[in-house]
């Protein structure tokens, strides 16, 4: 079992920056795929960015690319999202997700049915 917390969100004008951080249980943190989604009022959940499991490899939706960043820290079983220059509709709630049982790749990384365990979501509001 995987417990995944995730932190960091709120309230900021548009053009701010937020951090997101997703906190995970399990001994074996590094060997996941991590990745984050997203969710707006009304809208499907969205996939945002993914990194693999010794983060050499990062990917991004073409909505973020060059304003986030995903990060992860296997000593801290923590993996971030640095948001930058941050609009209104980047407003969602935020989800942190792992791939336990398998490792996606390439673009299969956006895919939720990817993912096994998943945070219980953290809001993000951008203000215009």
């Amino acid at each position: 079992q995987v417990q995944l917390v995730e932190s960091g969100g709120g309230l900021v004008q548009a053009g701010g920056s937020l951090r997101l951080s997703c906190a995970a249980s399990g001994r074996t943190f590094s060997n996941y795929v991590m990745g984050w989604f997203r969710q707006a009022p009304g809208k499907e959940r969205e996939f945002v960015a993914a990194i693999s499991w010794g983060a050499l490899s990062t990917y991004y939706a073409d909505s973020v690319k060059g304003r986030f960043t995903i990060s992860r820290d296997n000593a801290k079983n923590t993996v971030y999202l640095q948001m930058n220059t941050l609009k209104p509709e980047d407003t969602a709630v935020y989800y942190c997700a792992a791939a336990v049982l398998q490792r996606p790749y390439g673009s299969d990384r956006s895919r939720s049915t990817k993912y096994d365990y998943w945070g219980q979501g953290t809001q993000v509001t951008a203000s215009s």
